[in-house]
C-alpha cells in the first residue's frame, strides 16, 4: 500500500497538483467573498475536482513521455519508466481521475466543468508534445497553466458573471509561468536536452534567453498592480494599498534576480529565479485575498 501511494504521489506530481489545487482555491475564496459568503461544500467540491484534474492531466503527461522520461535524471523514477506501474494502469487511473473531477466540477457550473476539460486536453495533447519541437510549448503551457485562477473564481458562482477581475488573475498567472518555466528550464537544460526538450526561449543558456526571461519579469510588474486600478461596482479597487505595496516590492525582487541571471548566466542565479517565482504567485494571492476580506 506504501508503495502504491508513493507511485501515485509521483504520477499525479503531487506538489505540483498541489499548488494548482491552491491557486483555484484561494481564487474561489476571491470570488466567494465579492458575494458575501463562502460555500464551504462547493470548496471542497473544487478542491477534490480539481485534484482529481489536474492529477489526470499529468498522468497522461507522463504516459505520452514514459520514454522520455527514462532519459532524465530526475524522472526516471518515475513509476511508469521505473517499470512500477504499467502504461495500462496509468491510463486507467488516468481516466478515472478525468472522468470523476469533471463530473464534480460540472455540479458547480457549466463553465468550470468545460475549463477544467480544456485544461487537460491543452496540457496533455498539445503543450507536451511540443516540449520537444519548439519553445513556443512555453507560451501554449502557459494558457492551462493559468486556467486554475479562471476555474476558481467561475467555480464560486452559481452562474459565472462576465468581469474583469477572472480575467486580471488569469492574467497575472499567465505571465509569471514564462519567467517561471524559464527559470526551471535554465536549471534542468543539461537534463532537458537529454530529451530534446526546447523550452528556453532560444533554446541555449545565452544572453539572449537571458534578457527574455528578464523582460518577462519586468512585464508581470504591471500586470500584477492592475488589481489596484480596476475599480469594482462598488467603487472600489479590487487590490487595496496592502497588496499593491507587496505586489511592487516582490516584482522588483523578481525583476532583480532576473537581472542577476542576465550579468551572470549561469545555474546558481537562475535557481535563485526559480525558487524566488516559487514563492512569488502565492504570495500575491494570498495578499490579494486577505487585503479583500479586509475591506
Amino acid at each position: 500500500m506504501r508503495k502504491f501511494i508513493s507511485d501515485f504521489k509521483k504520477l499525479v506530481k503531487l506538489r505540483l497538483t498541489l499548488t494548482v489545487v491552491f491557486s483555484a482555491s484561494i481564487c474561489f475564496l476571491m470570488g466567494s467573498m465579492m458575494q458575501h459568503h463562502i460555500n464551504w461544500f462547493n470548496w471542497m467540491i473544487l478542491t477534490v475536482g480539481g485534484f482529481l484534474v489536474t492529477g489526470a492531466a499529468n498522468g497522461f503527461n507522463e504516459i505520452i513521455e514514459k520514454d522520455l522520461d527514462k532519459l532524465m535524471r530526475r524522472t526516471m523514477d518515475r513509476p511508469i519508466p521505473s517499470g512500477d506501474m504499467t502504461t495500462g494502469q496509468a491510463l486507467v487511473m488516468s481516466l478515472i481521475m478525468g472522468i470523476s473531477g469533471t463530473y464534480l466540477l460540472l455540479q458547480l457550473n457549466f463553465p468550470t466543468g468545460v475549463l477544467s476539460v480544456f485544461s487537460i486536453f491543452l496540457y496533455a495533447f498539445v503543450y507536451t508534445p511540443m516540449k520537444r519541437r519548439s519553445p513556443i510549448a512555453v507560451f501554449i503551457g502557459a494558457f492551462p497553466g493559468a486556467l486554475p485562477p479562471l476555474i476558481g473564481y467561475f467555480a464560486a458562482f452559481h452562474e459565472p458573471q462576465i468581469s474583469w477581475v477572472p480575467v486580471i488573475l488569469f492574467l497575472i498567472q499567465f505571465v509569471w509561468q514564462f519567467p517561471h518555466f524559464w527559470a526551471i528550464a535554465w536549471v534542468l537544460d543539461d537534463d532537458y536536452k537529454r530529451a530534446g526538450f526546447r523550452l528556453l526561449p532560444t533554446t541555449k543558456q545565452d544572453k539572449t534567453s537571458a534578457f527574455i526571461t528578464l523582460l518577462s519579469t519586468l512585464i508581470l510588474i504591471p500586470v500584477s498592480l492592475m488589481p489596484t486600478v480596476y475599480l469594482m461596482p462598488s467603487g472600489q479597487a479590487f487590490g487595496g494599498n496592502i497588496y499593491g505595496i507587496v505586489a511592487l516590492v516582490a516584482g522588483i525582487y523578481f525583476f532583480w534576480q532576473a537581472v542577476q541571471l542576465f550579468l551572470r548566466q549561469d545555474v546558481p542565479s537562475a535557481k535563485k529565479l526559480m525558487y524566488t517565482s516559487f514563492f512569488y504567485l502565492p504570495l500575491l494571492q494570498l495578499t490579494l485575498l486577505f487585503d479583500f476580506i479586509a475591506k
